[in-house]
């Protein structure tokens, strides 16, 4: 099946070959390069049929029916960004206004964005979506995952999901994003209809499952019996977890075998633990692995305490980076705006901060073709306007993507 591009329809593959040479510092999260990155330099790439068929010295450069010369940039992979609500309708910007005047943030805007989302129509969420995913891929991000979550009935989940797989293959069902208001009193009530006729209709458009495992959202019963339903229809499941304080989260993903659990604020020693012996292989996408998922946008837009990456960094676990872009709690589509929340904020590396945003997305989608750039892999890439990848934080807010190729055809330079 060909893989949706950013207007909704199969992304093109480029056809016949493309050299793109004279770059300065290439990414390949690769063993065969050198650090955490797998970095090369002074190298060219051959793409053909919209992968990356050959990585080697300038100099030994074969033939190519196209060329796109790097002008001695750093070329990257294109980012994974692994944690995204992108079908919505409405704006919560007076919730932010609040927020910043010094209310906290509890989750309970999603029920304003839930009351937009049923009442427009499936071209103006489709155009949301579109623009979204648009302001993502100028910004260098070639795959995404997409959540359901603000419809919170059978029908609106269901539509949500079909929107969304037109833009990304990578999509997850979030129908246990909050209990909505009409069975507030009935939560049981609303978890059975979540895991038997809403699950029936949103699974023909799913590849995953998530559960808001938090105070004020799912508890820990419900969070298990709704991942499990999941499971059963061949769902892989996603978590929500320890976003707004201390809880259960974390365990219960790892207990499931969930590819992520996302959020990781408020952590203890055994949740690290837990993730940690979920690692066997960084680089082998292997099913034991559940990526702990990081969103520095939401503590940036909720004025919140960072995750502690680097007590998870430390202990061996697999860090993933994504935008939660959303329109509440973190309206950002922006990969390289998180990249410099987590060096500065987070305590990570610049070159953690990048691997987490292209091989970390992708093991937290257990995908293998992107998030790397060697042989075998989807010609998806970037080139910057610097010279390495450390500008991605050295130069913050900066409009640092020259160009973008997805499937290995070029896409529309940023403005």
């Amino acid at each position: 099946m060909a893989r949706p591009g950013p207007g909704g329809r199969p992304a093109p593959r480029a056809t016949g070959s493309l050299l793109v040479d004279n770059i300065g510092e290439l990414v390949t999260n690769s063993p065969a390069g050198v650090g955490p990155l797998g970095l090369r330099r002074d190298v060219a790439l051959l793409v053909e049929d919209g992968e990356v068929a050959w990585v080697g010295p300038a100099r030994d450069a074969p033939a190519a029916d196209r060329r796109i010369d790097a002008e001695g940039a750093a070329v990257l992979p294109g980012f994974v960004d692994s944690h995204a609500h992108l079908v919505f309708a409405g704006d919560r910007a007076a919730e932010f206004a609040a927020r910043m005047a010094g209310e906290p943030y509890t989750g309970g805007g999603i029920r304003t964005t839930v009351g937009a989302t049923r009442a427009a129509s499936d071209d103006e969420l489709r155009a949301t979506v579109r623009r979204l995913r648009g302001e993502a891929m100028r910004q260098g991000t070639t795959t995404i995952e997409i959540k359901s979550g603000y419809g919170l009935t059978v029908a609106d989940e269901a539509r949500s999901l079909r929107i969304a797989a037109e833009f990304s293959d990578d999509t997850t069902f979030l129908g246990a994003h909050v209990v909505p208001a009409e069975y507030a009193d009935r939560p049981d009530d609303y978890v059975g209809v979540v895991c038997g006729p809403m699950l029936a209709a949103a699974a023909p458009y799913a590849r995953w499952i998530d559960v808001f495992c938090e105070r004020g959202a799912f508890d820990v019963d419900h969070a298990r019996a709704i991942l499990a339903c999941g499971q059963a229809v061949g769902l892989g499941v996603r978590v929500h977890a320890n976003q707004l304080g201390p809880g259960p989260g974390v365990q219960l993903g790892v207990e499931l075998g969930a590819a992520s659990v996302d959020h990781c604020t408020h952590l203890s020693d055994a949740d690290v633990d837990a993730l940690a012996s979920t690692t066997v292989d960084r680089t082998s996408g292997a099913e034991t692995t559940t990526v702990a998922t990081l969103l520095p946008g939401a503590e940036f837009s909720t004025r919140s305490p960072y995750p502690d990456a680097r007590r998870l960094l430390d202990a061996g676990v697999t860090v993933a980076l994504a935008t939660d872009c959303n329109p509440g709690s973190s309206y950002t589509s922006s990969m390289p705006f998180c990249i410099a929340l987590a060096v500065r904020e987070m305590r990570m590396t610049p070159a953690e901060a990048v691997r987490a945003a292209t091989a970390g997305g992708a093991a937290a989608l257990r995908r293998r073709d992107v998030g790397r750039l060697e042989p075998g892999a989807r010609a998806d890439l970037m080139i910057l306007d610097a010279p390495s990848h450390l500008h991605l934080a050295y130069r913050p807010g900066v409009p640092l993507i020259r160009q973008v190729l997805h499937n290995g055809v070029p896409q529309c330079r940023p403005s």
